[in-house]
C-alpha cells in the first residue's frame, strides 16, 4: 500500500514538475510567448465568426454603404474623371476598351486610398494594358493605336472580367461622338458593351 502511495505521490510530483517546466518554457521565451499569443488571438478570431454567424459582417458593412442607384449612361473623359469616390455619393467609375464600369463594389480597390485609386474616374485601358498604375490625367480620348497586339489582348481580357464582375453604365465617348439616349431604348442591343456589338 505504501509503495502504491509513493507511486502516485511521484506522479503528481512529476506531472507538477512537467506543468511547472512547460509554463517556465512558454512565458521565459519570447519566441514561444509570441506564438502563443498568435493562437490565442486565432482562436479568438475563429470563436467571434462562430458567434456571429458568416454573413453578421457582410450585413453591417451592407448597411453601412446603400446601394447606389443603376446609372444609365455615356461619358466623355472629363464627365468621367468626377466619378473617384470622392464625391458624396462615393460612386467609382472607371472605362475600359471604350465601356465604362461601375466599380463601386470594388471600392477597397478603386477608391480613395485604394491601390489601383488611380484608375478611379479615366480610361484605365492603357494602365491595364501597360501594367502602370501611374494616373492617366489625359484630358483627350485615347484611341490606344499606338498598342501591340499583345497589350490589346491584354486590354480585351480586361475588359471581360470588369464585365462578369461590375454594372455596364455605357460608353466612353470619343471627341464630338453624340451619347446615347438609354431612356428612349427599345433595343436590347443596345445594353451591350461595345466590343460584344461588334461581334453581332
Amino acid at each position: 500500500m505504501e509503495t502504491q502511495n509513493t507511486i502516485e505521490a511521484d506522479a503528481t510530483v512529476e506531472s507538477s514538475s512537467f506543468l511547472a517546466s512547460a509554463f517556465r518554457e512558454i512565458f521565459y521565451s519570447p519566441m514561444n510567448l509570441a506564438l502563443l499569443s498568435i493562437i490565442i488571438f486565432l482562436v479568438y478570431k475563429i470563436v467571434r465568426d462562430r458567434t456571429e454567424g458568416p454573413g453578421a459582417r457582410d450585413l453591417s458593412q451592407q448597411q453601412a454603404e446603400p446601394e447606389l442607384p443603376k446609372l444609365r449612361r455615356d461619358f466623355t473623359i472629363k464627365e468621367l474623371r468626377p466619378y473617384d469616390g470622392t464625391q458624396p455619393d462615393g460612386r467609382v467609375l472607371i472605362a475600359v476598351n471604350g465601356n465604362v464600369y461601375d466599380v463601386t463594389k470594388g471600392k477597397r480597390f478603386y477608391g480613395p486610398g485604394g491601390p489601383y485609386a488611380t484608375f478611379a474616374g479615366r480610361d484605365a485601358s492603357r494602365n491595364l494594358a501597360t501594367f502602370n498604375v501611374v494616373a492617366n490625367d489625359s484630358e483627350e480620348y485615347d484611341d490606344l493605336s499606338d498598342l501591340g497586339a499583345m497589350e490589346m489582348d491584354s486590354i480585351r481580357d480586361w475588359d471581360m472580367q470588369f464585365k462578369e464582375k461590375y454594372e455596364y453604365v455605357g460608353k466612353l465617348l470619343r471627341n464630338g461622338e453624340q451619347p446615347t439616349d438609354y431612356d428612349n431604348e427599345n433595343d436590347d442591343d443596345d445594353e451591350l458593351p461595345v466590343d460584344e456589338k461588334k461581334k453581332d
